[in-house]
């Protein structure tokens, strides 16, 4: 067997014991050479078939790449910050190189010739054309409590649906697993799922309660009064609720404490959404404002006259980094906001039936329900900067009849979007709209339960502080920027604040008492140039 593997040139036998040359004279040539050649037969063989891979390799990023630490004293302190630069330059050379992976894009729509449109392609059409298990998607649930509103977990298996009569039901979509159905013969406005399909809460006629996957009781907050809108931080594990007596709350769920309540003093409050990228909440009012809010500012961070009538829904990019925000009025106007400026929308334009609800998907396009049909516009029409008041091409269209449409959810990781009305739910399948490569780190389709127990343990290790929520995300992490508290005496160099004298100390802190008291004690006849800088 030796003898086969040596002809057909395999991996050659490798010495047990490391030879340790103490001496350079008798050191092996081909170890003082770095140009010659080698004798091993092994790495001889491997070096001809193979080659090492980019992750391994030794290089090291541009050096313009890399942020400079030179005005930091410490020493220790400065060698490690330039390692993880230097880490995180290395990091992001090997993502980019890892992209070239995600060979699967995104799969549009696409007509031959002008005269072909695509909004005139029927679901009928897709299902024939789509995949065996994509076609799965496209179902009706024929429910009597309606109207209806769903909510999918983050990595889009498990679905969560709430009449306003009462009826809850929260499933697997793709297995048809049921996991729990309650009937609580009370008024129900909304539901969400926590961390995971585990738990999940239901703002019901006076307090909002917490159920576990069995539909079991677990909480009910009563803090939390007549609930209308729930939207969950998975981030920061909080649970922020609004209702109809205009308060904003935060509700911690890994510590069960009230972190937080805001009053709008804007009134009763029906429209929330929540801006994925930096977990700022919008909230949409009766007087046609649309409002930001984080949980350190006791008001609004950003306050915006939008629309001439009341806000009906709001939703907020996610493909863009939270760049865009949608919203729709009952003055019948979806209007399109660049989240950078603020200079006025972007994009405008009219529809029929007054207002409608709103949804981004993962990929940028916008499905607006209104009337008695659904219409989805793609990208980058309706993110392109427009000035008169015409509807974008639209992308797809499908009539629902059942009136009034209540809520759109698009399924992440897949090409669906589900649509609430007063007689169930209707799931329509829109080609592109959901993102075709996930990050099992971050969402994972596929996971099990000892993945998802991981993944919990995970989340409540990394949960982010609630005073960390700004508008710019990337302000936490960065540095400050070099001391400023230096000056100039009698044409020197800058001299640190500490090793001023103290007359200069005193000058820059203001005309205190104890400025008042040196200068009572240093007083003389003579005109000091300095003494007359202090007054």
């Amino acid at each position: 067997m030796d003898a086969l593997f040596a002809k057909g040139d395999a991996l050659g036998p490798v010495q047990k014991r490391r030879r340790i040359y103490k001496d350079d004279s008798k050191r092996r040539p081909e170890a003082t050479s770095k140009a010659g050649p080698s004798h091993d037969r092994t790495l001889n063989s491997v070096s001809l078939h193979t080659s090492v891979p980019k992750s391994l390799r030794q290089t090291s990023p541009p050096s313009e790449n890399i942020p400079k630490y030179s005005h930091i004293q410490d020493s220790k302190l400065r060698t490690k910050l330039t390692r993880q630069s230097v880490q995180s330059a290395r990091n992001r050379a090997l993502v980019k190189d890892a992209e070239l992976l995600l060979a699967e894009e995104v799969g549009l729509i696409e007509v031959e010739g002008d005269l072909e449109k695509t909004w005139r392609v029927g679901q009928d059409e897709v299902a024939q054309a789509a995949g065996q298990e994509a076609a799965k998607g496209r179902k009706e649930w024929t429910l009597d409590g309606g109207p209806y509103r769903s909510r999918y977990t983050r990595n889009g298996r498990h679905l969560a649906v709430v009449g306003k009569k009462g009826h809850v039901a929260t499933f697997d979509w793709q297995a048809g697993t049921l996991h729990a159905e309650l009937q609580l013969q009370e008024t129900c406005r909304d539901i969400t799922f926590l961390h995971d399909h585990s738990h999940f809460a239901v703002a019901q006629q006076k307090y909002v309660y917490i159920y576990d996957r069995d539909g079991v009781e677990l909480h009910r907050l009563k803090s939390h009064i007549e609930p209308t809108r729930l939207e969950f931080l998975p981030y920061h594990w909080l649970l922020a609720s609004v209702g109809n007596a205009g308060y904003l709350k935060y509700q911690d769920t890994s510590t069960g404490q009230l972190l937080v309540e805001h009053r709008t003093k804007l009134g009763a409050c029906n429209t929330m959404a929540q801006n994925v990228h930096n977990a700022v909440i919008h909230l949409g009012h009766q007087n046609g404002t649309v409002t930001l809010w984080t949980p350190n500012l006791p008001h609004p961070a950003v306050r915006l006259l939008a629309h001439l009538g009341p806000v009906v829904s709001i939703s907020v990019d996610p493909s863009a980094g939270g760049r865009y925000m949608a919203t729709a009025g009952q003055d019948g106007t979806v209007k399109v906001w660049d989240c950078r400026n603020w200079k006025g929308a972007v994009r405008q334009w009219s529809t029929r039936g007054g207002g409608g609800e709103l949804e981004w998907s993962q990929k940028g396009a916008l499905a607006v329900a209104t009337g008695g049909s659904v219409n989805v516009y793609s990208k980058p029409s309706i993110q392109t900067p427009f000035a008169a008041t015409v509807t974008p091409p639209l992308y797809l269209t499908h009539p629902i009849p059942h009136r009034p449409l209540t809520s759109v959810r698009f399924c992440p990781f897949h090409d669906i979007l589900t649509v609430g009305h007063t007689a169930g739910l209707s799931s329509v399948l829109v080609p592109g709209s959901g993102e075709p490569n996930f990050d099992s780190a971050e969402a994972d389709p596929f996971e099990n339960k000892r993945a998802r127990r991981e993944r919990e343990v995970k989340g409540l290790l990394d949960k982010i502080q609630p005073d960390m929520i700004a508008l710019d995300p990337e302000f936490i992490g960065s540095l400050a920027p070099p001391p400023k508290l230096s000056t100039a005496i009698d044409g020197q160099a800058d001299i640190p604040f500490a090793r001023l004298p103290r007359l200069e100390r005193l000058r820059m802190r203001g005309k205190n008492k104890s400025m008042k008291r040196f200068l009572r004690k240093q007083r003389k006849n003579v005109i000091d140039p300095r003494a007359v800088r202090a007054f």
